[in-house]
């Protein structure tokens, strides 16, 4: 990175450019893993006596046998629709957050205040994308129709119907349905990702004092460690989230109750495992993906700086 301090930060149309290219890249080689996991959530295979739970490979070669590979894409329309202002609120709020808590004399942010302005930065692009984005892909990636079968007519054909059918049918406050687990998800992903990233690219440059900028396979190491860390301290909130996006509601049950008796199914029915269902392809997506979004953001935002000149902070730039 540039450390030059007479240039200007990063601008918004950075984030905005680089961050919908690196998701653009993330969602087209990530979205496999994260069909399997919606599924294996879904699942209730292994309630039957003697039988056990349909794990992740098996879940993947039953999608492809029973509905092509192309089935493994599913919902792929609502996230590559919703990729590019989530990357760009998730950037630009965590700037901006991070900024407003920086120490007003050194203009360093503490440790401790980038991992509330990850938090803040969740908790944004949670309420203004991610939810409908998810509802909307949950839908779609829980459709177990054969594409191969042009008989075999889907409830919902793609992102756009899937939307309008929602509307229609259940209203739209349907689209946030799970807001509330969304926004917790999202900000604890996100608090841990930030800090991490940009802490451990700290002690990377400590380490490698010449280098200007790291190598695009640095970046890609530390944001693969970063972006595992979200999976294993928010699983069975993410769990549940799903159960609650896939379902309709209930006349008369609030959101809480529905989440109560979710998780209060689960735990009766399935055991404490099934909190963590999913957790292998939601790590193995989440932790590649994250390598990629950061590789590629810090790739393409240097040649745009390249173009116009600007300057991360230094007391770290993190995606």
């Amino acid at each position: 990175m540039s450390r030059n301090s007479n240039k200007k930060p990063v601008g918004f149309a950075t984030h905005i450019i680089a961050g919908g290219i690196a998701g653009g890249c993330e969602a087209l080689a990530c979205q496999p893993l994260d069909t399997i996991k919606v599924r294996m959530q879904l699942s209730k295979s292994g309630l039957t006596p003697g039988t056990k739970p349909r794990g992740f490979i098996a879940t993947g070669a039953y999608i492809v046998k029973r509905e092509t590979p192309l089935a493994l894409y599913k919902g792929l329309g609502a996230v590559l629709s919703g990729i590019v202002p989530k990357m760009a609120i998730r950037f630009a709020s965590f700037e901006a957050y991070k900024g407003w808590l920086a120490d007003k004399q050194t203009g360093k942010t503490s440790i401790g205040n980038i991992f509330i302005a990850g938090l803040g930065a969740g908790v944004t692009e949670a309420v203004a994308v991610v939810t409908p984005m998810e509802v909307v892909k949950i839908r779609l990636q829980a459709q177990q129709h054969s594409l191969a079968d042009p008989l075999e007519a889907p409830r919902y054909r793609n992102a756009g119907h899937a939307v309008y059918t929602i509307i229609r049918e259940e209203g739209i406050s349907t689209l946030y349905r799970g807001v509330s687990l969304t926004a917790l998800r999202q900000a604890t992903n996100q608090g841990a990702n930030f800090t991490a990233y940009q802490e451990i690219k700290k002690l990377a440059h400590k380490y490698q004092p010449d280098l200007v900028e790291l190598p695009s396979y640095q970046h890609m190491m530390i944001g693969l460690i970063s972006g595992a860390m979200g999976p294993f301290s928010n699983a069975p909130i993410d769990t549940i989230k799903t159960r609650l996006q896939k379902a309709k509601a209930t006349p008369g049950q609030s959101s809480f109750q529905r989440i109560f008796a979710i998780a209060a199914d689960m735990w009766k029915m399935e055991g404490v495992r099934s909190f963590y269902k999913g957790i292998t392809p939601r790590v193995l997506r989440v932790a590649p993906g994250q390598a990629i979004v950061f590789a590629v953001y810090e790739r393409v935002s240097g040649v745009i700086e390249t173009i116009s000149p600007r300057v991360r902070e230094d007391d770290g730039y993190s995606e």
